[in-house]
């Protein structure tokens, strides 16, 4: 029952690490504008994405627009929009091999050591998949904060730590979690399953035990010969 738990549990943090990987991928706040020096009151705000920079203005209306070429990006902004695509991808293949690999599932047979396997495969994709979404967002955030404390780059070119950032630090970290229990359920089915085919049952001890009181030896017959 403890271990069912704890595939649910594994379950419910690789779903919402697959649909957090896939909102960071679409989001467009991965850089927005800094509000320093003579840019404190301004009507206009700038958010730059993987796919699009928008153009928010007094809160009243938005105008987005898809990058013209891949070119056009900075290297991190390119290397994060392929990171984070793989990123979608291995999240949503570690979620079908992990809903194989449920107890409860029937299509993949009743054998505790293959589901063990799968999970486990499941959880070190979900392992991965948390590494490989916090290298982009991890080497924006770093670009920005460098840019941000250079004097050289100007003021109007300087940004701040967007949303879809956070959120891609909390995704990492939820994969990572459940991974690292589909892994923990994984070792404890093995072991369990070890333990059981190791130790025989107390019936089958007592029907040996009786086999032989009940027949005498070959010693035994001879002294009586």
């Amino acid at each position: 029952m403890a271990t069912y738990a704890l595939q649910i549990a594994g379950l419910v943090l690789g779903g919402v690490g697959m649909v957090g990987t896939v909102a960071v991928t679409i989001m467009p706040q991965w850089r927005v504008s800094a509000f320093i020096g003579s840019n404190i009151v301004v009507f206009e705000n700038l958010w730059e994405g993987l796919w699009m920079n928008c153009m928010r203005h007094a809160n009243i209306r938005m105008q987005c627009k898809i990058y013209d070429s891949l070119l056009a990006l900075s290297p991190d902004l390119q290397a994060s929009r392929g990171l984070m695509c793989a990123a979608s991808v291995l999240s949503f293949l570690a979620f079908m091999t992990a809903v194989l690999g449920m107890k409860c599932t029937r299509c993949t047979g009743d054998d505790e050591k293959v589901k063990a396997y799968i999970l486990l495969t499941a959880g070190v994709v979900f392992i991965v998949t948390g590494l490989v979404v916090l290298i982009p967002v991890s080497w924006v955030a770093n670009s920005i904060i460098r840019d941000f404390y250079n004097p050289i780059v100007d003021i109007a070119q300087k940004r701040e730590l967007g949303e879809a950032l956070y959120i891609g630090w909390t995704t990492a970290l939820v994969l990572i979690a459940g991974g690292a229990l589909f892994c923990c359920v994984s070792c404890c089915n093995e072991k369990s399953s070890s333990y059981r085919y190791s130790i025989p049952s107390h019936r089958t001890t007592q029907k040996s035990y009786h086999m032989e009181k009940k027949s005498p030896s070959v010693y035994s017959k001879s002294q009586y010969v």
